[in-house]
């Protein structure tokens, strides 16, 4: 699919390349999940910054850094201990948006999305307010649904016509029911499911 998959955080200033999962090890390592698809984007001595839970950013440097079970595994200068590495955990690890890689001709940043209008065939959507990583292979894209909650639609390949990001539309071709299906449960729904169990 031609896009790239760096998120970007709430400020719009820096781009998110990894998400912090745990620690790894006992020299202070810590394990990410990847946010982005350019090879080689880790490296070491490679500064960014990490966007802790408590909203503090924080620069780290890499020293060393190898894949592991699916995971990019990170040992950052001056963490040295598991205590160190723990306030990490659900970190973003970010670079500032000037610092971003330049991508293939036809290739799009997931970030550029938002604010794209979606299009199913011809009937609009709405805006993209946010581009969420799900359980899925696809990023969600996050679309309010009018009077209802947002839609929650993946950015898959095969539902793709065309991103068009000088117009600010993103054109798909939806299946059948696929709104419905991904739509938030209200909480009259919540409510029915829990009375039928």
């Amino acid at each position: 699919m031609a896009t790239h998959s760096a998120a970007q955080n709430s400020g719009g200033e820096f781009i998110t390349l990894a998400l912090v999962i745990k620690t790894q090890g006992r020299r202070g390592e810590v394990a990410a999940e990847l946010h982005t698809d350019v090879p080689d984007r880790f490296r070491e001595g490679m500064q960014l910054w990490a966007l802790l839970r408590t909203g503090e950013r924080r620069e780290v440097a890499v020293e060393d850094l190898w894949p592991h079970k699916g995971f990019l595994v990170l040992k950052f200068e001056g963490i040295e201990t598991i205590s160190d590495a723990e306030p990490l955990v659900g970190a973003e690890l970010q670079l500032p948006r000037s610092e971003r890689a330049v991508l293939e001709p036809g290739w799009t940043y997931l970030s550029d999305l938002i604010g794209c209008t979606v299009f199913d065939r011809e009937r609009e959507l709405g805006p993209i307010d946010d581009v969420q990583f799900g359980a899925g292979e696809a990023p969600l894209l996050i679309v309010p649904g009018g009077a209802k909650l947002p839609y929650e639609i993946p950015f898959a390949e095969a539902y793709l016509e065309r991103v068009d990001l000088e117009r600010k539309q993103v054109r798909m071709r939806l299946p059948e029911g696929l709104l419905e299906v991904n739509a938030p449960v209200t909480s009259r729904e919540r409510e029915r499911q829990q009375e039928e169990k």
